[in-house]
């Protein structure tokens, strides 16, 4: 018999998803003792990311199990999501009872426009933090921010630092130390540019021509789902 309880993780897909926001995050969870890691979308046909890469739901939102932990990962198909009231709805319905309520990346826009980050600090992709403003939580450039039962990771590859936080949070330092060793996570970037606090001007620059047109849809739609919120606008889609 294991000393661990069973514990029940939900990671939302979703079209144009950036893989890496779920995968390095599924990695560590699925090495926790006792853990279930459900991958969970509107319908169980596979679902693309971004990139390419095709993933299967194990779950849809009719089917999907009551969560200790609901994880939304981001990505450009985000975007979408902050319009959808299925989706919010979902995310609102599952986290009222989950023990922790965490996103990676862009993810924290969803929980934003969802209602779930009004009061709460944050963090999200570098190139989008300060959006998190327009939906009521305050952006703080960490890589890993916890506030109560909020847990968000910053862009992309901090998912695996992130996870590794949650997992220490419910089963302690020592499990989430071994999992760490378990995976040799042990980085050693072949160059010092992975933030823009360390990245030089010159690529700082080059990626915010690249993201410009982008980031400003993005904002757009952080800025509706926002101006929702604050009108109280919800919309509950009946999830059976």
């Amino acid at each position: 018999m294991s000393d661990f309880p069973a514990l029940s993780i939900g990671m939302l897909l979703f079209p144009e998803l950036t893989q890496l926001d779920l995968t390095g995050p599924f990695e560590v969870f699925a090495r926790a003792p006792g853990a279930k890691v459900h991958l969970i979308w509107k319908t169980p046909e596979p679902v693309t990311s971004d990139r390419g890469l095709r993933i299967l739901p194990t779950h849809t939102f009719e089917n999907c199990p009551e969560l200790d932990v609901i994880c939304i990962p981001g990505g450009p198909g985000q975007i979408k999501l902050m319009s959808d009231d299925e989706t919010l709805t979902f995310i609102r319905q599952k986290s009222e009872n989950a023990r922790l309520v965490t996103s990676v990346c862009t993810g924290s826009l969803v929980l934003g426009a969802a209602g779930l980050l009004q009061g709460y600090k944050a963090t999200s992709h570098w190139a989008s933090l300060d959006q998190l403003e327009l939906l009521g939580a305050e952006p703080v450039n960490e890589r890993v921010v916890r506030d109560r039962n909020r847990i968000t990771g910053a862009g992309v590859t901090s998912g695996i630092d992130f996870a590794l936080n949650v997992i220490a949070d419910i089963y302690g330092n020592d499990i989430a130390q071994g999992i760490q060793l378990q995976m040799e996570y042990d980085p050693e970037p072949p160059f010092s540019s992975g933030s823009p606090r360390v990245a030089s001007a010159k690529h700082v620059e080059q990626a915010q021509k690249q993201m410009a047109s982008f980031i400003e849809t993005r904002r757009l739609a952080t800025a509706a789902a926002g101006l929702k919120l604050r009108k109280g606008e919800f919309i509950n889609t009946q999830i059976s």
